[in-house]
């Protein structure tokens, strides 16, 4: 059977850096949802983004994401209607693909609860920082202003909602090694229920 981890969390948490753990050490496929969303933007819905935008918001052929962000994170209106856009085809892909899929899959969706993703997946991990660390990441990885930095924060679900709503809580203030062991026992308790259900069906 299918198992699906539902991998979330507040902006610049280690998300992607859970997931690429996941992969490499166990093998665990990984459906990145942004990876989904950014193929969406430059190739189904970028005559939209640019009939609304105008051609500004092109760089080299290709939309300037980091233009469009100034602008959708700006306008909470102008962030609803792009995230009307894409999430409906995110999630239709994420479905085509998963559907093909076999045993323990992450589906690693930034914004699993703000786009209403819950039903895709059976198990919810949220991957914690606090608010002065995740501003230091996002500043050094992005090289964004505090405000800016503010505003993407802003523009998500409050990690303290998102935390109530998970299964499982790995917090990433520390060291990598501390972050790992914290995903090894989590994925441990996975296979055990997955091993659990699949002796109950059998």
């Amino acid at each position: 059977m299918v198992r699906k981890i539902g991998l979330t969390g507040g902006i610049a948490c280690g998300k992607s850096t859970v997931a690429q753990y996941l992969q490499q050490k166990y093998g665990v496929p990984v459906y990145n949802a942004d990876r989904y969303a950014h193929f969406v933007l430059e190739n189904l819905v970028k005559e939209a983004v640019v009939n609304r935008y105008g051609s500004g918001i092109l760089r080299q052929g290709q939309i300037d994401r980091q233009r469009l962000g100034q602008i959708i994170f700006r306008d909470a209106g102008e962030r609803r209607w792009l995230e009307h856009q894409i999430h409906p085809l995110v999630r239709q892909m994420l479905v085509e693909d998963t559907d093909r899929a076999e045993g323990l899959i992450v589906l690693e969706i930034p914004l699993l609860f703000e786009a209403e993703m819950t039903d895709l997946v059976d198990i919810i991990w949220v991957v914690a920082c606090g608010e002065a660390t995740a501003i230091a990441r996002l500043q050094e990885r992005n090289q964004l202003t505090l405000e800016e930095c503010q505003q993407r924060l802003r523009a998500q679900m409050p990690l303290a909602a998102k935390i109530q709503r998970a299964d499982v809580v790995l917090y990433n203030e520390g060291t990598l090694e501390e972050l790992y062991q914290q995903v090894d026992r989590a994925l441990l308790s996975q296979i055990h229920y997955n091993c659990t259900i699949s002796t109950k069906e059998t």
